[in-house]
């Protein structure tokens, strides 16, 4: 357990002293003014920090979540509110991995809503969440489109701490996207793992033994055309230990990632963002540093 988590109250001789669930929040919006993306929204609050480092020659404004806590117990929540306004280009992404601990029966929420307006381009792409075994997550990422805006998001799960030769057998998952386009729902798509898990990882008609997993989503009206250049970009990575599916509807771009090694489908995500953001947007072929750690 982190330190901070716990009441500051006076305890009462014989009362268990108890935790208090946190509920952080984060706003970040951009705007274009004078010819070029600027900061135009800045809010955050314990245990979600905003950082903003500045961009590598040539490549987009970038913000920074870092969650200050160590990680997330049963009962916390997190609130994520990223927008870009008009024309506007930036990337968001996270400092690390994300730790979702055991639980004792409380349920760990987290609620991002991407908003891109017309003519914008946004990047969401945090780092992996590692579940533990018995802990318990709920996760919502819904995209909400204006106009032509273009969006690439992703989340990615890892199943356990393989250092450690943990496998999760029971808990809650729930991770859930919705995207919107002018109001218009256009995909909703929800993984739902409860109780006793292990069985469903393992399967294979289910994960197959995946120690982890990811999806990683192209939001633009012209999102088909670049179907068969994620095809290429994946067919080496599939060599290398990592599963990959891509198929194209309605306005948007979906790949899946599983893999038996969470390294394998990390390098895989990356390497598949990477090269679809030069492929739809001319951005260059690269990570943001925190992910060369």
């Amino acid at each position: 357990m982190t330190a901070g988590r716990l009441e500051d109250a006076v305890r009462e001789p014989g009362r268990e002293e108890k935790k208090v669930a946190v509920h952080g929040a984060a706003t970040v919006r951009f705007d274009r003014r004078h010819g070029e993306t600027r900061l135009a929204t800045l809010y955050h609050h314990d245990p979600l920090r905003v950082l903003m480092p500045t961009p590598r020659r040539g490549d987009l404004p970038i913000a920074v979540l870092a969650t200050t806590s160590g990680g997330m117990v049963g009962g916390d929540r997190m609130d994520i509110a990223l927008s870009a306004g008009p024309g506007s280009m930036a990337l968001v992404t996270t400092q690390a991995a994300e730790k979702v601990y055991r639980s004792t029966g409380a349920d760990c929420r987290i609620d991002t809503v991407v908003s891109v307006e017309d003519g914008a381009w946004l990047e969401w792409l945090p780092q992996e969440a590692i579940v533990f075994e018995g802990s318990r997550l709920r996760r919502l990422t819904r995209l909400d489109l204006s106009g032509d805006g273009r969006a690439i998001a992703g989340e990615m799960l890892v199943f356990g701490r393989a250092a450690f030769g943990e496998t999760v057998t029971r808990g809650l998952i729930r991770d859930a996207w919705e995207i919107a386009r002018d109001g218009r729902l256009i995909w909703a798509d929800a993984l739902h793992l409860d109780d006793d898990i292990g069985e469903a990882l393992a399967h294979p008609a289910g994960f197959g033994g995946a120690a982890a997993c990811a999806t990683l989503l192209h939001a633009a009206i012209d999102a088909a055309r670049h179907l068969d250049a994620v095809r290429a970009l994946a067919e080496p990575l599939s060599l290398e230990g990592a599963r990959i599916g891509a198929t194209a509807l309605d306005g948007l771009l979906v790949v899946r990632i599983l893999g038996g090694d969470a390294r394998a489908v990390r390098r895989a995500y990356a390497a598949l963002w990477s090269g679809l953001r030069a492929e739809a947007a001319g951005l260059p072929t690269r990570l943001p540093r925190l992910w060369e750690v």
